[in-house]
């Protein structure tokens, strides 16, 4: 196995990922690795761009950033984890699950820990899952940490 020197946590503010950060700092002491939370701001200029003028859309971009940049502060500086725990933060904008494996590749991370919604059936087929298309693709090995609560039964 690898020395893990750097871990990449993704995240998407949910509750999900509040439960996984506890893992990503654990993991972080652990190994004496370095720790990167990252946030992807879906880029939806490319979709919308068609339709409003050029100003307008610099504008809701900006909109979004600021938005997406205070939930990142609260949720680092809610996060009791990450008190005295040294890590940088970056957001990145694009398509989630490429924005996070383009991520790792870019910083040669060693590892990604990322918390999973757990969602099944009908849910999973409209919204996907980020957290599965990073395995998939992803550079170096990925922790999924599920949230606790009940567990689907297979049928």
């Amino acid at each position: 196995m690898d020395e893990v020197k750097k871990i990449l946590f993704p995240t998407d503010f949910s509750e999900a990922s509040h439960y996984a950060l506890s893992y990503a700092v654990k993991m972080k002491k652990l190994l004496n690795a370095e720790l990167e939370i990252a946030h992807v701001l879906f880029d939806e200029a490319n979709i919308v761009s068609f339709y409003l003028p050029q100003m307008t859309m610099q504008n809701i971009s900006h909109e979004f950033e600021d938005g997406a940049m205070k939930q990142f502060e609260e949720f680092t500086a809610n996060a009791p984890e990450l008190e005295g725990v040294t890590f940088t933060k970056k957001l990145l904008k694009g398509t989630p699950y490429n924005e996070i494996v383009r991520e790792a590749a870019d910083g040669n991370f060693d590892m990604i820990i990322i918390g999973t919604h757990g969602r099944t059936g009908l849910e999973h087929v409209l919204f996907g899952s980020t957290a599965e298309k990073v395995v998939r693709k992803a550079p170096c090995p990925v922790l999924t940490v599920r949230p606790k609560g009940p567990v689907n039964e297979l049928a």
